[in-house]
């Protein structure tokens, strides 16, 4: 859980940490519990408030930092069940839900050695398809994310949403974020190398915070951010 001494922090809301124990096997510091996963994904999926405006993902939080790299992915590994979740850039992917897996106790793991993780229970806002967010439909999401935090996290309850994060991957596409207001005038602003969610280990993703103001305005990215995430002091 978060702590609300930081000046702003994003929706984390559940994690599940490395190492843990399934069913007849023995301590492993570079795998995890399917059943903590699932309970902590579910949680979202069962959770009645208004989230049409989210998305609930499950990331892989390697310990040490610049290991993730690209094309990771999360084996779930039982009985009878084997299957693999592909990961995007942050680590994040969804958790399939399989009862099977469940019953048996099922373990996830890096398809390749990264030493010690977590995996965490990420809730972010779901991006549009034409990379242009209203300001009021941002503040709406965020409002959302932060009623599901305070529904997780008693703390949460004192703070309030101050605006969004977004995230871009670190090569491949150009970042550029522009603020246009109702008169048509345009500002750009300004780019910084941060992390994605509190906690994280990778520092050096492209983000651009966009704090929340009385005048209506439109967010518009140049390619699509890897996650928007909401901001809370």
């Amino acid at each position: 859980m978060m702590r609300p001494a930081h000046a702003t922090a994003s929706a984390i809301l559940l994690s599940v940490a490395a190492p843990a124990m399934a069913q007849g096997m023995a301590h492993a510091p570079e795998w995890a519990s399917y059943r903590d996963a699932y309970r902590a994904v579910v949680v979202f999926e069962k959770y009645g408030g208004p989230k049409n405006l989210l998305q609930n993902s499950l990331q892989l939080v390697p310990r040490e930092k610049g290991v993730l790299g690209e094309g990771v992915q999360l084996v779930l590994s039982g009985k009878t069940v084997q299957t693999s979740l592909a990961l995007d850039a942050l680590g994040r992917g969804v958790l399939p839900l399989v009862k099977a897996a469940y019953d048996e106790n099922a373990i996830l793991a890096p398809h390749r050695k990264l030493g010690a993780f977590e995996l965490r229970a990420r809730v972010s806002i779901a991006p549009r398809p034409d990379n242009t967010y209203d300001s009021g439909e941002l503040r709406a999401a965020c409002e959302q994310a932060l009623a599901y935090a305070r529904y997780v996290d008693a703390t949460a309850r004192a703070r309030q949403c101050v605006g969004v994060r977004m995230v871009f991957p670190k090569k491949g596409v150009e970042t550029a974020v522009r603020l246009r207001r109702p008169d048509g005038a345009e500002q750009a602003l300004p780019v910084a190398p941060g992390q994605a969610f509190a906690g994280d280990t990778e520092t050096d993703f492209p983000v651009v915070t966009y704090r929340f103001a009385p005048e209506r305005a439109q967010v518009v990215t140049y390619s699509a951010p890897l996650a928007i995430v909401p901001l809370f002091e």
